[in-house]
C-alpha cells in the first residue's frame, strides 16, 4: 500500500470514529474487521508476507482454523480486528471450481404442494 493510501485509510478510520462519537443515534455493528489481502503470488511468498505481518503485530497464524484454507493472522483492538489473509492456490482453485456452476442450476419457480 502506498503511503498516500495508508494515510487516507487511517484518516478515514479516524473520521468514522469521530462521526460515530458525534452521532450516537446512528446504529453500529458490534465489531468490525479491517482486512489486508496479499497480492496473488506463489503460496510461499504469500505465507512469508503473512508470517512477517504476524511477527510485526505479535500474533499467531490461524491456518488450521480457517474454514476456507486461508493462511491468516490477526490482532484485536477490543471489537476491532486487523486481519491479514493469504488466499492460497488450493483455495482459489476450489472457489473457481465452485463458481463455474454459477448460473447453471435453476430452482423450480413453483414450489411443490
Amino acid at each position: 500500500m502506498t503511503n498516500d493510501r495508508r494515510i487516507a485509510l487511517i484518516n478515514g478510520l479516524l473520521d468514522l470514529a469521530a462521526f460515530l462519537e458525534a452521532h450516537p443515534d446512528v446504529p453500529v455493528s458490534s465489531s468490525v474487521t479491517v482486512h489486508h489481502f496479499t497480492e496473488q503470488a506463489s503460496d510461499a511468498d504469500q505465507r512469508a508476507e503473512i508470517d512477517q505481518i504476524a511477527a510485526l503485530v505479535g500474533s499467531d497464524i490461524d491456518y488450521e482454523d480457517s474454514p476456507y484454507g486461508h493462511y491468516a493472522t490477526s490482532c484485536l483492538f477490543g471489537p476491532v480486528e486487523y486481519r491479514a489473509v493469504a488466499i492460497l492456490a488450493a483455495a482459489r482453485a476450489r472457489h473457481a471450481a465452485e463458481a463455474s456452476y454459477r448460473g447453471c442450476i435453476q430452482s423450480d419457480p413453483t414450489p411443490a404442494t
